[in-house]
């Protein structure tokens, strides 16, 4: 059965960021995950997810400026010395969460542009070894073109390439089913084809970016699909919430585990 991190970025938005820890606890997740925690130090979101016991599945090296637009710098030429000094600021909260998978965002740029693609190989290689110095893997997330206009990495089989190109065990594929249901079409072929890649797996309904239900894909399959692969990975709830996060839980209720154990976040395997 997949274990569930609550994507904190889109659910539970009814309480604020730092006591979203505590209520996806309350409500039965044992993992959180989240866009960006860079509005709060890095202490402040250690203590709120040991808080909730909870363990860090995942968040975003800093993207640029996200309110004015920006969607990462990793394929921008010229925005290297601000790519890295956000590996760096990123690793500071990975050493007080323990989260073991970073997500780069490649930016807003043409992907046959060559020199956006030298750029994102550029910075695969310089992220990939920094984080992996901490046993931290690299995630590439290819992001569909109706959410993201523009978005340079929007395509599985070249998000695939780059990974394998990469040549570094923890470079590895971020598989968002709603991503790969808008991209391609039925998200099984590719789950199959690419999962020796997938570092992180996320869902969400097709239609509106909803809690998953029966409009597709359909998840209750593809939940067995990845238990028959062997995934013992975190499954990140990105979605949002169409009534209210509380509301909307009750897809969730099949899975919730009562065996969770107290975790140490600064422990993390």
């Amino acid at each position: 059965m997949p274990r569930f991190a609550a994507n904190l970025s889109m659910m539970f938005t009814e309480w604020d960021f730092l006591d979203r820890f505590k209520a996806a606890s309350d409500a039965g997740f044992e993992a959180v995950e989240f866009l960006f925690p860079y509005e709060h130090t890095p202490q402040q979101v250690g203590l709120a997810l040991a808080g909730g016991a909870l363990e860090q599945a995942l968040f975003n090296l800093p993207p640029g400026d996200f309110a004015k637009g920006e969607r990462g710098m990793a394929a921008i030429p010229g925005r290297e010395a601000e790519f890295r000094k956000g590996v760096e600021t990123a690793l500071a909260y990975a050493q007080e969460t323990g989260v073991k998978r970073l997500h780069m965002m490649a930016g807003l740029i043409d992907a046959n542009d060559s020199a956006a693609q030298g750029a994102y190989r550029d910075a695969i290689a310089f992220a990939a070894d920094a984080v992996g110095e901490h046993g931290i893997d690299l995630l590439l997330e290819p992001i569909n073109g109706r959410d993201m206009p523009g978005y340079f990495l929007n395509d599985f089989d070249k998000a695939a390439a780059y990974v394998r190109e990469a040549g570094r065990p923890n470079v590895r594929l971020q598989f968002d089913m709603y991503h790969c249901e808008l991209i391609h079409g039925d998200v099984s072929p590719k789950l199959k084809a690419l999962y020796p890649l997938i570092g992180h797996v996320q869902i969400a309904r097709a239609n509106g970016r909803h809690e998953p239900d029966a409009s597709g894909p359909d998840y209750p399959a593809l939940f067995s699909e990845l238990d028959g692969l062997g995934y013992d990975g975190f499954v990140g709830c990105e979605y949002r919430p169409q009534a209210g996060t509380l509301e909307g839980l009750g897809w969730f209720s099949a899975y919730r585990r009562t065996d969770r154990r107290p975790v140490d976040p600064l422990d993390q395997t």
